[in-house]
């Protein structure tokens, strides 16, 4: 049994997302994903992107989406709870039940479409990613009472980013027979030279506040017992706020995702190793 004359369809116009003039990523990542979108003309591929947080792995999604001129469709799978939830809700419209179709349905059928699922590995239920198994397999396509048959188009490329790890609450160790279906991609922080000229590109600070950004922030990551994570994201934040003004003191203070007691032993660490963190004093003012 079918509902499809009570389908609310969804007419988004899915669109290519602009290039970032300064992304820059490992030439063996890059000549891999030359071979991604050879493979894309013969049929759909699935590709998994992991590696630390803030290191590039959604961006490198968009910007690849962006140089090959694809549309671009990015679903959070953080929110799904029951297997379908990508596809559409029941809804009541002027006293009558009806099925809303989501993006996702057309995004599949989008041809050269690049389809994002965000954080793969942190469904409220893992349950609700089986409607997936069929999509990412050979077959390439699903049924649906309430949609019909569902197939995958020419040229689509499935991305799905991950962060894997106890450090992250709320994932889940991601199915193997899931997991089966990708390729993989490893991603990490950028070198120091290349991180430091993303900094100033993107932030506009100088070359003498890159150098103390880089400095600190190379403490933090060699040092073992602080355990602190910086990624190429926190960096520019960090940039942007020094940018705008920010002490370096004052920037790593907002922009390190940390407990009061390791913020202070960061602050000690740099002072200690760097000599360069001011100490300030703490004045109260009218906002």
């Amino acid at each position: 049994m079918t509902y499809q004359k009570n389908i609310t369809p969804l007419t988004h116009e899915i669109e290519s997302p602009e290039i970032d003039p300064y992304f820059y990523a490992d030439s063996h990542i890059l000549n891999v994903l030359d071979n991604f979108h050879t493979i894309s003309k013969k049929h759909p591929v699935n590709i998994l992107v992991a590696g630390r947080q803030g290191c590039g792995k959604s961006s490198i999604v968009r910007q690849f989406a962006a140089v090959h001129n694809k549309p671009l469709a990015t679903f959070q799978v953080g929110i799904l709870s029951e297997p379908g939830q990508l596809f559409g809700e029941y809804t009541l419209e002027d006293g009558e039940t009806k099925y809303k179709q989501f993006l996702f349905p057309q995004a599949l059928q989008t041809p050269n479409c690049v389809i994002h699922l965000e954080e793969i590995n942190r469904p409220e239920n893992p349950k609700a990613l089986n409607m997936l198994f069929s999509i990412l397999s050979d077959d390439r396509q699903v049924w649906m009472d309430e949609l019909g048959l569902l197939e995958v188009a020419p040229g689509v490329i499935f991305f799905a980013t991950l962060n894997e790890g106890d450090d992250f609450v709320g994932t889940e160790l991601l199915d193997p027979a899931l997991r089966d279906r990708f390729y993989v991609i490893l991603m990490d922080h950028l070198p120091n030279e290349v991180e430091k000229e993303v900094l100033i590109k993107k932030t506009q600070v100088t070359d003498e506040q890159a150098n103390a950004i880089i400095d600190a922030v190379n403490t933090l990551r060699g040092d073992f017992e602080l355990a602190v994570e910086v990624s190429t994201r926190t960096v520019l934040m960090i940039g942007e706020m020094v940018a705008a003004g920010a002490t370096l003191k004052g920037a790593l203070i907002t922009s390190l995702q940390t407990s009061k007691e390791t913020l202070e032993s960061i602050l000690l660490a740099l002072h200690v190793k760097n000599g360069y963190l001011e100490k300030g004093n703490h004045e109260y003012r009218l906002f």
